[in-house]
């Protein structure tokens, strides 16, 4: 039989490409018109590393920063300097659409491959898009889209790899598994256990392969050392008041609960019967002597180890956030289309529609009320009791540098861009000495203070208010709102 023009891996991520694309902007759109784009106080965070590697009072590559991975910020410092993308985060969305939307391109070419089915090369795809969650979140600056563009096109070069691990390839593998490394730390496990199944075949293999993700996190460690001193940032920006805190079991429930939560009870069992399937095919593969099928079994299964990452942030004791579980709602219909593939072939483009049919039902597209949607409104009762705060500012700033804590008000910064302020306005963490000789003695240096004393026990600031007393004498009280007040400092100030 003659192939048609679906029944190629080209065709059909080409195809899926753009129908994520053309979704995602609609998408996009719609959140846009709700007003939700910038709900997340991180997807305006994000917009704020991103900018202020050039606006700022102390720019350059210092202000990439060290909690946050930084290639989102790198491939956004640019475009994120024009003002209107900076106030809307348009910038931000289009990477998100068009990182994630690649990556299901590349994952239906890779399905097509390994089932030779393009109804499940088709409809998982589409099963992950169409989450209202992972719908959400591309239609924000958030970073976990580029996460699951980046790791769905990691699974379809991993795949290439194995056939033909010559350099040419592995240079091509090794780069998107360095990239990975650098978009979120979900991405660590899941490049790690990409390498570790390539062992399987060859042990100098992928040695060699493991040398570009390895090469990444060298050069964040030496960002990081180079930002702020630290190899490693683990603390500082959560308060563990989580009670699986040091509670593995209940840390695992969590997880377990937030991807039940976010796709259904059935998305759970999907991929269950999708890691039986496949653990039945390497365990096939290794009876027939074959090493290169085992790691192909394997492969899809190194999605999982997202889960790795908010497991430890609970038993660490953060917070519940359940967009954390958001990576396993992509790997849970990757890892079960491998059970559909399992059917009888004439069953698979009905199987593939009552999959594609039930994740709609179940979990409707657009839904305002999916949990992802939910928690990025937390924040905004707070946000708008900020603007008597606002108000106050506006009104008597005189343009001279304001002191506030990036780590607790960056999203708070972005939204006073609407006001006319710049990040270059703000003195903050990023500033360095300018910022330590501040938290010392701040009268000299600046007339303006915001202070957020309510979220996470409070700030830096509030933090150092409260321990040493003398450290506000001078400021009054100017306004507050939402947990932040505005301090004015009353006496002259004069630099030592």
């Amino acid at each position: 039989m003659h192939a048609t023009a679906v029944d190629s891996p080209t065709s059909i991520a080409r195809l899926v490409t753009v129908l994520a694309a053309v979704a995602g902007l609609g998408a996009a759109l719609y959140y846009a018109n709700l007003d939700l784009t910038l709900s997340h106080y991180d997807a305006r965070g994000h917009l704020v590393v991103a900018r202020r590697t050039i606006d700022g009072l102390t720019p350059g590559w210092r202000q990439i920063g060290a909690v946050w991975l930084p290639l989102p910020h790198l491939l956004n410092a640019l475009p994120v300097q024009w003002d209107w993308s900076y106030r809307t985060g348009w910038s931000g969305i289009a990477l998100s659409v068009g990182f994630l939307s690649a990556g299901l391109g590349a994952l239906a070419g890779w399905l097509w491959r390994s089932t030779s089915s393009w109804a499940i090369a088709v409809a998982v795809p589409l099963v992950i898009l169409l989450n209202p969650n992972v719908l959400y979140l591309q239609s924000t600056p958030m970073t976990e889209p580029l996460l699951f563009g980046l790791s769905l096109a990691a699974l379809a070069s991993m795949d290439r790899w194995l056939k033909r691990p010559g350099p040419e390839q592995t240079l091509r593998t090794g780069a998107i598994l360095a990239a990975l490394m650098l978009t979120r730390y979900e991405g660590w496990f899941i490049a790690a256990a990409l390498v570790a199944v390539g062992a399987v075949v060859s042990i100098p293999r992928a040695a060699r392969l493991a040398m570009y993700p390895a090469t990444a996190v060298a050069a964040f460690l030496l960002l990081s050392w180079g930002s702020t001193g630290q190899w490693f940032v683990t603390s500082g920006f959560f308060e563990a008041n989580n009670p699986a805190l040091g509670d593995l079991a209940l840390a695992l429930g969590q997880v377990a609960e937030g991807v039940t939560e976010l796709g259904g009870p059935w998305l759970l069992w999907f991929g269950l019967a999708g890691t039986i399937a496949l653990v039945v095919a390497a365990g096939q593969a290794a009876m027939a002597r074959s090493r290169e099928g085992v790691t192909r079994a394997l492969v899809p299964l190194t999605l999982a180890a997202a889960a790795a990452l908010p497991a430890y942030a609970f038993f660490s004791g953060h917070p519940v956030r359940i967009r954390y579980m958001t990576a396993l709602i992509v790997a849970a219909p990757v890892i079960g289309a491998f059970a559909l593939a399992r059917l009888p072939r004439r069953l698979h483009t009905a199987s593939a529609a009552l999959l594609l049919a039930v994740a709609i039902w179940v979990t409707p597209p657009l839904d305002d009320a999916a949990p992802v949607v939910r928690e990025a409104q937390r924040e905004r009762p707070t946000s708008d009791a900020r603007q008597t705060v606002t108000a106050a500012l506006t009104q008597v700033w005189d343009g001279t540098p304001i002191m506030a804590s990036m780590g607790s008000l960056g999203h708070y910064m972005q939204q006073l861009a609407a006001h006319g302020f710049d990040l270059r306005d703000f003195l903050h963490e990023g500033n360095g000495d300018l910022w330590t000789a501040a938290l010392a003695a701040p009268r000299p240096y600046v007339k303006w203070m915001l202070i957020e004393e309510s979220a996470e026990g409070g700030d830096t600031l509030a933090a150092l208010a409260r321990a040493n007393p003398a450290f506000l004498a001078g400021f009054t009280r100017a306004a507050h709102g939402g947990g932040v007040v505005l301090y004015v400092r009353t006496e002259s100030g004069s630099r030592p």
